[in-house]
């Protein structure tokens, strides 16, 4: 299917064509019809799948279809809330390289930066506006923002909203909307929280799940290391001397952890930065720029800081601490694997996390290769080497191409490109 197939208008088709898109992903095709129509939408997606293009192209094809000469300052049609700074800039992004030729205006607010620039933007008025909760909230008090002409709400990564404690904040902002209008909901996981908040803010939505609730990314290698803590900073220098890991984007359950990980890495001549809720914006987006561009060769995260990077050519995923939420390992590994290549994903467990690989192993019903030619290996008790259905795979011994935890894989990048 081409998206020529899907009723876009052109200036739409001269935007996608620009960026070099010409084939939509499962849930674009699925989606965009969906919201055109002017339904409600309840979208279950992993990150990667062209989500943001999924709810941002339709969006943008309807407002145009609605603007009308408008005197005075433009009022807010269509509001996007979304978890952190990073995801919001990102789609604020693809709004405007989608948008350039319909004349819609789009902007994003968000906490850790100075509100004067964004009051200033919002007086001028703006069509469309991505926010983070905290900040949107804040706005409204002060009656720079009012949400009343609202016609289009998208609730994006409702779990991580929940994760990160917004569900009352979420709640507030609704009770803002008007309570016409038609409502866009994305989530990554479904659990049953999940699933009653959709209850409350969806009318009769058409649900679109692309891939299986929790899976992880079919394109990603997973392999686990077992070792014990103090030496794991010693088993990611031995990992990073290998050429292979072009990139790599290292998990920390901490704020503190993201550093000292960042100090060990610099010491040792490896150029690292951190990204997470301590450090002000202007140093997370450096941070981040560095690393899209290739001038930084490993970027360490907290989970919170890390939803919203979007990376095509990121090689590696490394857990150096193992998430205690299962739900949060999908989203970690699910950085890589992009854009038509392979990926791999890295886990370091040590004693105390061994209970958290159980509740990994359950929810993706998938084991997990677990290397121990390493010089750091941790001997592991067999009930916690035990997956969904037995043992976890060891790998013992050199394995083929396409299973070799230090070797990714490029497959061939189409030249329609279906990385939205």
């Amino acid at each position: 299917m081409l998206f020529e197939n899907l009723n876009l208008i052109e200036p739409l088709l001269k935007a996608l064509k620009n960026e070099g898109y010409t084939n939509p992903t499962p849930i674009q095709q699925q989606a965009i019809p969906v919201v055109l129509e002017g339904r409600d939408l309840l979208g279950c997606a992993q990150t990667g799948t062209g989500k943001t293009a999924a709810f941002a192209i339709p969006i943008l094809q309807i407002l145009h279809a609605d603007k009308a000469p408008q005197r005075g300052p433009r009022p807010i049609k269509a509001l996007i809330l979304t978890p952190t700074r990073e995801l919001a800039i990102q789609i604020d992004e693809s709004f405007t390289a989608y948008g350039k030729h319909v004349g819609l205006s789009s902007m994003v607010v968000f906490g850790g930066v100075s509100q004067v620039p964004q009051v200033n933007a919002l007086r001028n008025g703006v069509d469309i506006l991505i926010a983070t909760p905290g900040r949107l909230l804040d706005l409204i008090d002060q009656r720079y923002i009012n949400l009343q002409q609202i016609s289009l709400f998208v609730l994006d990564e409702a779990d991580r909203m929940l994760d990160m404690g917004f569900i009352h904040d979420v709640k507030k902002v609704i009770t803002k909307l008007p309570a016409k209008r038609q409502t866009l909901f994305f989530s990554a996981t479904m659990p049953p929280e999940i699933s009653s908040l959709a209850n409350t803010i969806l009318s009769n939505p058409v649900r679109v799940e692309v891939t299986p609730v929790s899976s992880t990314v079919d394109k990603i290698d997973q392999a686990m290391f077992y070792v014990e803590k103090n030496d794991k900073r010693s088993l990611l220098l031995h990992i990073l001397k290998d050429d292979n890991i072009k990139t790599a984007l290292v998990f920390t359950r901490t704020k503190h952890g993201a550093d000292k990980v960042v100090k060990d890495l610099n010491r040792a001549n490896i150029e690292a930065e951190a990204i997470h809720g301590n450090k002000s914006q202007t140093a997370r987006q450096r941070a981040l720029t560095n690393f899209k561009s290739g001038n930084l060769r490993v970027l360490v995260a907290t989970d919170i800081a890390a939803r919203g990077i979007d990376v095509d050519s990121l090689s590696h995923v490394i857990n150096y601490e193992m998430p205690n939420i299962p739900e949060t390992y999908v989203h970690r590994i699910g950085r890589t694997g992009r854009a038509g290549l392979s990926g791999i994903a890295f886990s370091f467990v040590d004693a105390e996390e061994r209970e958290y690989l159980r509740d990994i192993n359950k929810l993706i019903a998938k084991p997990i290769p677990v290397v121990e030619d390493h010089p750091y290996h941790s001997t592991v008790p067999a009930r916690a080497n035990s997956n969904h259905n037995g043992n976890n795979r060891t790998i013992t011994r050199p394995v083929p191409a396409r299973s070799n935890p230090y070797r990714r894989e490029s497959r061939p990048i189409l030249k329609t490109r279906n990385s939205l």
